[in-house]
């Protein structure tokens, strides 16, 4: 008796054990491991990361549905990764250096990669598509849209991995693999007409999960063993991530081969072309995406409407940032004109509002709002208990004859506010200089070249405008964000001047 009322003492005792929390899911998003989801959408970013969408800018089409299964998160699965050495029987690594055994690992990750690559474009058609198809989740019409021109890049890639696989010796070296890539880099132009259309894809994708039918599919394959905790989308941006990936890995090749070696020359062009290649698809796709949103823009009133905006080529960024009353606004910053808008539903489409008159670049006023500036709506009690409300606001302002705006606004966190301070600040750099140049081509027609030749100073600027586009709205580069900083540092002498400027 003693003896059980000890147990039962004993089990009412708390326990020590750690148990660990599960974490609620509350949409599909949270499923989705981010690249690095940020209210604010750089061009200059857009092949280097997923084209996003943040669920926050639209909460009636992206709310969660009662039939989605709570589940906990679950990490993504990679697949292991697999080494030269340990895939093939290597009895020659006593003969081999060092260098010759990292390029031969770097060839075999090349070669790899596109196996995967391979298996899961394969694997999105006949898991995603084919059964939706089938099963009438979506119209042919639709898949078509979301699909893009996936079908066309299988065979691309079996073409690489067929011509890798024939010139690898029996013990699984391989000697040349320039020549290869030379010959076979060209055809990745192909992929403009799948970069550019995903923009319009992942608005439709994001839409139509709105579908009980379409979400329900989707949950499932997600809980699937096949997918790897990989939702649709992330099998669908994998020939982008690819894409921008081959720069790097003929880099690494390079790297451990010895400047004798034949291939030494082959690399060097492989990665000038697919510089080249990168560059351009860049391009062609900010201006898809630019034209995408100029398309879901609503005017309230004719008089909204502007050139500058119908002129504009390039989104230089664009998100979500609230002003001062908490109202949530989706800014655009296009090469010359800041428009603010709200995001709302029209036609069962995501559209864009414009909130006020669009602000031209050249006569906007930016200002750097310290913390506590601004004064913010709301309840007195919503104001005293909450410090995040008067944090990381900037004011953009503007001034013209009768008309006037004045905009207090807020991005997410401080390192979104330094975004678009630079964002801002780099494009009324960029118009002001152009109109300097404007200014003095209407003083001095002509100009001598380099090399003593007369030429046009218009053809001049225009070339060297191209290249500035080129260098600042393409650049693949990973580290664009100290790279902003730079400039920032570089250009704050010159924007006290533009400032006063356009103060007076």
């Amino acid at each position: 008796m003693c003896q059980r009322r000890n147990g039962r003492r004993k089990s009412l005792e708390p326990s020590t054990k750690r148990v660990k929390p599960l974490s609620r899911v509350t949409s599909l998003a949270s499923l989705i491991p981010p690249v690095r989801a940020t209210p604010l959408k750089r061009f200059s970013q857009t092949l280097q990361r997923s084209i996003s969408f943040r669920s926050d800018s639209r909460p009636d089409l992206f709310s969660p549905r009662p039939w989605s299964r709570n589940m906990p998160p679950a990490s993504t699965k990679r697949r292991d990764s697999k080494l030269w050495s340990e895939t093939f029987d290597v009895c020659v690594n006593h003969m081999l250096t060092s260098k010759e055994i990292k390029r031969q690992e770097a060839i075999f990750e090349l070669s790899q990669g596109e196996e995967d690559l391979i298996e899961d474009l394969k694997l999105a058609k006949k898991a995603y598509h084919d059964p939706m198809l089938k099963l009438s989740i979506m119209t042919e019409q639709e898949l078509n849209q979301i699909f893009g021109t996936l079908d066309s890049l299988i065979p691309l890639h079996e073409d690489l991995l067929r011509r890798l696989q024939e010139v690898r010796k029996s013990d699984g070296s391989t000697e040349h693999v320039g020549h290869i890539l030379v010959g076979w880099l060209p055809c990745l132009n192909s992929y403009d007409s799948y970069c550019s259309n995903q923009v319009a894809a992942k608005a439709l994708l994001d839409h139509k999960k709105q579908d009980h039918r379409v979400q329900d599919f989707l949950q499932r394959c997600l809980e699937s063993p096949f997918s790897r905790k990989l939702d649709l989308w992330n099998f669908l941006d994998i020939p982008r991530s690819r894409l921008v990936k081959y720069p790097l890995l003929l880099r690494e090749i390079l790297r451990h081969t010895p400047n004798d070696h034949p291939d030494q020359q082959h690399l060097e062009e492989a990665i000038n072309i697919i510089q080249g290649i990168v560059a351009e698809i860049n391009i062609k796709t900010g201006e898809s995406e630019c034209q995408y949103y100029k398309e879901r823009l609503i005017y309230l009133e004719e008089g909204q409407r502007d050139s500058l905006i119908d002129n504009s080529r390039v989104v230089c960024c664009h998100g979500e940032l609230k002003n001062n009353r908490g109202v949530k606004l989706h800014v655009f910053l296009f090469q010359e004109v800041l428009v603010i808008t709200r995001a709302i539903t029209h036609n069962e489409q995501l559209c864009y509002q414009l909130y006020r008159q669009p602000i031209p670049v050249r006569d906007l006023v930016l200002e750097d709002l310290q913390d506590g500036e601004v004064r913010v709506g709301g309840s007195i009690r919503g104001a005293f208990s909450n410090n995040e409300r008067i944090k990381n606001f900037f004011r953009v302002s503007f001034k013209s004859g009768s008309q006037s705006q004045s905009h207090s606004l807020q991005a997410n966190d401080s390192f979104n506010k330094q975004q678009w301070l630079n964002c801002i600040r780099q494009a009324k750099e960029k118009v002001t200089c152009a109109g300097k140049t404007r200014v003095l081509n209407s003083e001095a027609h002509f100009l001598l070249s380099p090399n003593g030749s007369r030429v046009s100073q218009g053809e001049t600027t225009l070339e060297q405008m191209d290249q500035s586009d080129s260098e600042s709205d393409c650049s693949m580069d990973t580290s664009e964000v100290n790279l902003d900083c730079e400039r920032m540092e570089q250009t704050n002498s010159c924007e006290s001047e533009k400032q006063i400027e356009t103060d007076v």
